[in-house]
């Protein structure tokens, strides 16, 4: 009897183990892909999609070389600032996140670009603490199969930047009516603005908080060297 526990023990080991090892070398295999295969769209896509039965999705994919350097740099400087310093997670910047919300009833994150895109492109929408798991691992493995280059290009392909609205390009175009490669600093500010709020704030007829955020953007954007940052990818 004993040795049957034993042997059963075993086995669930070893179990545990190749599922455990097939699940890292599928994840492995999926992002790795996505480093040349365009993602065909997202988890939250199909949430917002399935939630609109007559809406349509805005999502247009546009390479790296068609986005504007404008945009690029803003969402660094809003969302990431040590984007080309880090691994995927930026352990200064959720230090000082747990600082300012021991203060204040409105919390800041400290999700990383990268982290974004792991959330965005790889799981499914919600907050727990499993799923932040599998987002750092997800990011981690970006980090490693990824030129930052590539993590921009999706983030800013695949971000939802207001209702039914994915990426620069559907936005430039809903918004500004023109390409994401066609965007001046002040719209690429404005893009960018919203991004915590997408549902909610708008491009087109920003408010006084949004119009305050793009100049804060426009600052930072200054601050870490506008379009010349992009060299140090």
């Amino acid at each position: 009897m004993e040795f049957n526990k034993q042997e059963t023990k075993e086995k669930l080991k070893k179990w545990t183990l190749r599922i455990l090892l097939g699940y890292l070398a599928l994840s492995f295999i999926w992002v790795l892909t996505y480093r040349w295969v365009n993602p065909p769209g997202t988890f939250l896509m199909l949430s917002r999609k399935f939630s609109s039965e007559n809406a349509k999705i805005r999502y247009e994919w546009v390479d790296y070389e068609n986005i504007s350097s404008y945009l690029k740099v803003c969402a660094v400087a809003s969302e990431d600032q040590n984007f080309s310093d880090h691994t995927g997670v930026d352990f200064d910047a959720i230090e000082k996140a747990m600082e300012y919300n021991k203060n204040h009833k409105k919390k800041r994150g400290a999700s990383t670009i990268t982290q974004q895109v792991a959330k965005n492109v790889f799981l499914w929408p919600s907050r727990s603490f499993v799923r932040k798991i599998f987002e750092l691992q997800f990011t981690f493995m970006i980090e490693m199969l990824w030129p930052k280059e590539r993590v921009m290009e999706v983030y800013l392909n695949v971000i939802e930047m207001g209702p039914m609205t994915f990426g620069a390009e559907a936005a430039a175009k809903r918004y500004f009516r023109k390409s994401a490669s066609k965007l001046s600093l002040e719209e690429s500010a404005l893009l960018i603005a919203i991004l915590p709020s997408p549902l909610k704030w708008s491009a087109t007829k920003p408010g006084p908080y949004v119009i305050k955020r793009q100049r804060w953007i426009i600052r930072q954007y200054r601050m870490i060297g506008g379009t010349q940052y992009l060299k140090d990818l």
